[in-house]
Parts: C-alpha cells; sequence; structure tokens
C-alpha cells in the first residue's frame, strides 16, 4: 500500500459505467515521512469518505481495480483506507561503517 495526501477533487464530464457514484481526488504521493513523492494522481474513493487534506493509503494497478464494486472497472489507483497517524520506530544511530549497533 502507499501513502498519500488528498490535495483535490475532480469532476469527470463523462463517468464509465460502474463509477457512477465513486468520488474523483488528486492525491500527492508521499513517502513513509510524509514527504512529498512524485507528481499528483488521480485516485477513486474507495471509502467514499476521504476529503482535501486528509492522509491515505492507495493501491494502484490490478489492485485499485479489484478494490472497487464491480470488480475491474478502469482506474490506475484506488483509495482504500484513511490513516489516522504514521509511527515510525526510531532508527538507531549508524556505526562507523554505515550499521547499526
Amino acid at each position: 500500500m502507499l501513502l498519500g495526501r488528498v490535495i483535490g477533487t475532480v469532476v469527470s464530464c463523462v463517468v464509465y459505467e460502474g463509477l457512477e457514484s465513486v468520488p474523483m481526488l488528486l492525491v500527492q504521493p508521499l513517502t513513509k515521512h510524509q514527504q512529498p513523492e512524485g507528481r499528483p494522481i488521480v485516485c477513486a474513493d474507495c471509502t467514499r469518505m476521504a476529503g482535501p487534506g486528509e492522509l491515505i493509503y492507495y493501491e494502484g494497478g490490478r489492485e485499485a481495480a479489484l478494490a472497487l464494486d464491480p470488480w475491474f472497472v478502469p482506474v490506475d489507483h484506488a483509495i482504500v483506507g484513511i490513516v489516522d497517524r504514521v509511527h515510525l520506530p526510531p532508527v538507531p544511530e549508524l556505526g562507523e561503517e554505515g550499521q547499526g549497533p
């Protein structure tokens, strides 16, 4: 799963059959440290609850197409959850050779 932040909404003029009630959101992909990574992408919102400013996780490719009902609608990315918090364990200080203690 991939981490991202919703930065906007997308309004489409023509909607593919099966995607009529699925919100499309503009998402900025993030690193695990929540830093922007790459260009924004459009994600179908499987949760139907995500909104601008929220931290989310999403899938791409075949997994994205399987996340929606009906299956195999033509989407490249799909939001599958909203993230409450990210906890990263502390990284041990690096020794002389770049390895931990």
